[in-house]
């Protein structure tokens, strides 16, 4: 009996509860890293329409004097080793590279026997010859004489003449082809970059202010 009592009246050990320990989540492996390679740019006049070296010296052109030539849509180009009835005004598009061609004119004073070809240059007032170099662009403009027209500024020591001068882009019936097909060539200019009537709307929207026209011989 004392036994059984004692047995009954034994205190029991309290017992330890486990604590939880947390689980971690399950970590997600990294995503994939995508790299975005930048599409190439197309070719600049993929079809060679443009002599190379006029196309590298206008793009010097660009960088030279980018503080006044802020579009870098489009571009200008004329060739003056070319004959005045092949197309050698070009407008050249920075962005897909396509260019399309157009005629021009050069001064009659640059081509005084009226070969068709422009052998001399100048920057001097009454000289009708035509300048090279490189242009700015500043807007369409409107002329008593010439009617709409672009006007430009030059922007180095063999054209910087060219508003005294008003040397502009400017239709002209010499410059049309019913002309050509009469003549075998332009006509000459007072050293404006004549062009034909059909051709002076568009590029007097597109040409625009403060884009480059570069002209070289």
């Amino acid at each position: 009996m004392l036994a059984g009592c004692a047995t009954n009246q034994a205190v029991q050990a309290p017992v330890q509860l486990a604590q939880a320990v947390p689980v971690p989540a399950p970590v997600a492996p990294p995503a994939p890293r995508i790299v975005y390679e930048r599409a190439a740019p197309p070719p600049l006049d993929p079809y060679r329409r443009v002599r190379p070296e006029l196309m590298q010296r206008a793009m010097q052109a660009l960088d030279v004097h980018h503080r006044r030539i802020p579009l870098r849509d489009r571009m200008y180009l004329v060739d003056f080793q070319k004959f005045s009835g092949e197309e050698r005004f070009y407008e050249v598009d920075l962005y897909s590279g396509q260019v399309t061609a157009f005629r021009t004119c050069h001064g009659r004073g640059s081509d005084p026997e009226h070969s068709g070809y422009a052998r001399t240059f100048s920057n001097t007032p009454e000289s009708f010859m035509s300048s090279v170099g490189a242009y700015s662009t500043a807007g369409a403009g409107w002329g008593s004489q010439q009617g709409p027209n672009v006007l430009l500024d030059g922007l180095e020591y063999s054209n910087n003449m060219a508003r005294e001068r008003a040397i502009i882009i400017h239709g002209a019936d010499y410059a049309d082809p019913d002309w050509l097909a009469r003549e075998g060539k332009l006509g000459r200019s007072y050293g404006c970059f004549s062009v034909a009537h059909t051709d002076l709307p568009a590029l007097r929207e597109r040409m625009g202010e403060g884009r480059l026209l570069f002209a070289q011989a």
